[in-house]
C-alpha cells in the first residue's frame, strides 16, 4: 500500500493517521517532492476510474483555467504542478482512491 502524502494537508495527515492506527503498512510518498511521472498518474487515474481534470484542486493558483479537456496535456500539467493533485491517495494493489 502507498499514500500519496503531503503533510502540510490536514486531510492527508488524517488518512495517514487513520492507517498508523489500524496498523496497516504503507509506504509513504510525499508527491510534491518525489513527483509521479506522467505513467504512475495515468495508471493512478485509471484505477480511480477518474480523467486528470477531476482530480484537480481547482483553487490552486496554477489550475489551467480554459485547458481543454485533453488527458495527456492535463497529466502533463499535474506533473508539472503536484500542488494540483487532490490528496491523500491511496494505492493498495489494483484500487485506488481518494481518502478525502
Amino acid at each position: 500500500m502507498e499514500i500519496w502524502h503531503n503533510p502540510r494537508c490536514s486531510k492527508s495527515r488524517a488518512a495517514k493517521q487513520r492507517l498508523d492506527e489500524a496498523g496497516i503498512a504503507y509506504t509513504e510518498r510525499r508527491y510534491l517532492e518525489d513527483v509521479p511521472t506522467a505513467e504512475e498518474l495515468d495508471r493512478v487515474l485509471e484505477l480511480l476510474g477518474k480523467q486528470p481534470w477531476e482530480i484537480a484542486r481547482r483553487k490552486e493558483t496554477a489550475y489551467p483555467e480554459g485547458l481543454e479537456h485533453d488527458r495527456a496535456r492535463w497529466i502533463a500539467h499535474l506533473v508539472a504542478n503536484p500542488s494540483l493533485i487532490e490528496r491523500p491517495i491511496v494505492i493498495d494493489g489494483d484500487t485506488a482512491r481518494i481518502e478525502r
